[in-house]
């Protein structure tokens, strides 16, 4: 079983490593690059990278999902433990609950970022480039990506606090 648990915490790792690194890649690097061209090309350039991360970030929640809850198990983490006030008054119990609920707000942000919001900016922007309506869905779509990775960074930071324990 412990080997199991390695390798899921392993597999765990390698799902938020991917998912963290695309949305850091595309606001750091893809995002800045494109604001220097035109509209209508960075436009058809964000769709196209943007459904395919969209992709593998959605298989990597599934994955983060996954792993998650078998790691939790195998640290004798059960449904009942959200119930015990004194397990939810540790630190390990509370620092679990963050993680979830950072977690299910990633989830919640991303849906309404990846199948309203972006698609939503994307085909304003590629209609018309300079048009008050694509420019405040194009600047939504964009504070919703950087909210995302702020929750990101959350969710890294409360994962080291699991294994770690609180400073």
């Amino acid at each position: 079983m412990h080997a199991l648990y390695l390798i899921s915490v392993f597999v765990h790792i390698l799902a938020a490593m991917i998912w963290v690194g695309g949305i850091f890649c595309l606001v750091l690097v893809l995002v800045p690059w494109l604001r220097r061209g035109e509209r209508a090309q960075a436009a058809l350039v964000m769709r196209e990278v943007g459904t395919r991360l969209r992709d593998v970030g959605w298989v990597c929640f599934g994955v983060l999902a996954i792993t998650g809850t078998f790691n939790l198990h195998v640290r004798g983490v059960t449904l009942s433990s959200f119930a015990d006030s004194a397990w939810l008054d540790s630190d390990f119990g509370r620092a679990v609950v963050a993680k979830l609920a950072v977690f299910a707000c990633i989830v919640l942000s991303s849906a309404a970022h990846d199948f309203v919001v972006g698609p939503r900016a994307t085909r304003l922007v590629e209609a018309n480039p300079r048009s008050a309506s694509a420019e405040k869905m194009r600047r939504v779509a964009s504070a919703m990506g950087r909210g995302t990775a702020l929750l990101a960074l959350a969710a890294v930071a409360i994962a080291v606090t699991l294994v770690r324990g609180l400073p």
